[in-house]
């Protein structure tokens, strides 16, 4: 991936160039460069893990959130990024006592 030097846009591969499809910009493409960038081709996908065998205290850490199925307040959380990068993380729920699972995203 690159960026435009003039606007700052992600600029597309045409042949032998980068084109900024925002301002015009051209930029000559480095087979160097292009070599070091890391890709997601190839790699494995994330998988859901099944935590329904494991320990209460390999769960991980826990916080005051209120389930909202038995109205517990302690629950085991996880924050994942699955917006854009400029968005806030989504935080994951899991209550200590039921077990229901819920998600809270900012507004």
């Amino acid at each position: 991936m690159e960026f435009c030097d003039d606007c700052g846009s992600m600029m597309k591969t045409e042949g032998d160039m980068w084109l900024c499809s925002s301002c015009g910009a051209e930029k000559a493409r480095s087979a160097e460069s292009e070599e070091m960038a890391v890709t997601t081709q190839g790699q494995e996908s994330s998988e859901v893990v099944d935590t329904s065998e494991v320990d209460v205290e390999d769960m991980g850490p826990t916080t005051g959130a209120r389930c909202p199925e038995c109205g517990n307040e302690r629950a085991f959380y996880e924050m994942k990024q699955i917006r854009a990068a400029d968005e806030s993380e989504t935080r994951f729920f899991t209550c200590t006592e039921c077990e229901h699972k819920w998600r809270e995203d900012d507004h």
